[in-house]
Parts: structure tokens; sequence; C-alpha cells
């Protein structure tokens, strides 16, 4: 008898398939949308594990702030503004329909509201491109352009920890501390690599799984692995004329 592939025994939510939570401090989200500017300062730059980027509090009054990734550039008791009129400088928090094109931003809402959901991670940010009616053209950073409404927020300036990923992890158990505070299994066997009973593309001689290796979307757990809803596999050709 096979043993669950990692797919089907993550699905059971057992401690060893979930991020910790010790040590978390809090989500990096905007405050709930208002059509005034606030005005805060930023009281603290914390760790927090499983995130790249340090995690700065912004504080409006004692007791009322918020959580957001620090941004590159910022300092202890710099004063940042949140509102649709706010200043044009490095962090501070502004509707992208306010931004001009061209601008650097960061940690940008795909809907208003949202607390931010792009251009996140450490070294990151986003580029307005132009401004049509009541959206705005913004460059991500995978490359696409994507249209976003102008009451969407964004900040201004890029990510802090840029070149995180340039070091390499010069131990093995630097990368599993790091991947366990991020709830990934590791390390993870190639399936290719396992008996026909443990992996759908086990078994045989020459480390091939024998067949195609995409899958669809709506594939059972047991089936899931591989090149899951693929468009294409394999490197594109050169069209000749």
């Amino acid at each position: 008898m096979g043993k669950k592939i990692k797919v089907q025994r993550r699905g059971r939510g057992t401690s060893q398939f979930r991020a910790a939570k010790m040590n978390k401090i809090a989500p990096a989200k905007y405050p709930t949308l208002t059509n005034d500017n606030r005005t805060g300062t930023i009281k603290e730059l914390n760790h927090e594990p499983g995130r790249g980027a340090p995690l700065a509090y912004v504080e409006f009054e004692p007791g009322s702030g918020f959580y957001s990734s620090a941004i590159e550039g910022t300092y202890i008791d710099q004063e940042i503004t949140v509102g649709p009129t706010a200043p044009l400088q490095v962090g501070n928090v502004l509707p992208l329909g306010s931004i001009p094109e061209g601008t650097m931003v960061c940690n940008i809402e795909l809907r208003p509201g949202d607390g931010g959901k792009i251009a996140r991670s450490s070294g990151s940010f986003g580029t307005v491109i132009a401004h049509t009616g009541t959206h705005t053209s913004v460059r991500v950073p995978s490359k696409r352009t994507v249209t976003i409404h102008n009451s969407s927020r964004a900040t201004i300036g890029i990510i802090s920890g840029a070149g995180r990923r340039e070091k390499p992890f010069l131990t093995a158990g630097e990368k599993v501390h790091a991947k366990k505070a991020k709830g990934h299994k590791y390390p993870v066997a190639h399936g290719v690599k396992m008996p026909a009973a443990m992996h759908p593309h086990g078994g045989g001689r020459h480390r091939r799984p024998g067949k195609s290796t995409t899958v669809s979307r709506h594939a059972p757990p047991g089936a899931k692995v591989g090149l899951i809803a693929a468009r294409n596999s394999g490197k594109r050709q050169r069209r000749r004329n």
C-alpha cells in the first residue's frame, strides 16, 4: 500500500503543514479607507519571522495605527501621511489616481480598501503608466500591465530589503528554518525518484514520468501534481520566417 502524496497530506490541516504563528506581529494592511488625510509617525521597525522586509508600525495617535512593510529610505520618527492629497514623498500612501505617471509604487491595492495585494515582497515595486478615466494602468513586478481603479491606494517608493535573495543559504539548517517560518514542507523529494506506489510520476528505471505531467485545474488531490493547468510546457520555439 502506497503513502499519501504531499498534496493529499497537506489538506488534513495538521501542525506539520501549518505555518508557525509564534513571534508573528501583525498583518501588513492599510487602515480603513477615508476621504481625509491622516498623518502618523513611524514608531517601530520590526523583524517578523517569515517576512523578507522589515515591518514598520505607523502610529496616528496612541493606540491607533497600522503595520506596513517598511519602504526603502524611511526611518524612525518619520512622518507618514495617508490620504488623497498627501504629499508625493517616499513612504506616503495615496490613491493611484493622485500619483503621477512614472512614479514607483508598492503595496498596491487590487481593489479599493483591500489593504494592499501587489508588490509587497522585499525590493519589489510597480510603476504607474497612465491614467484613463476612472482607472490607472500599472506595470507590476511580473512586467505585466494591470488596470486598477483610481481609488485603490499605493505607497510611494520601493519595499526595503532589496538584494536579500542575492545572498545564498550557506548551510542546510538556515534554509530549513527559513522554510519552516513560511510553513513550507522542506526538503521535498522529486516524484520521479519515488516508487510507483508513492507518486504518480514514480516507477521506471530512467527517472522519467513516462507520461504527460500536465494536469487539469480540477484534478483530484491524488493526481494534481506536475504542471497544473499549464498553457504550454517546455521552452517556446522561435518562429522562423
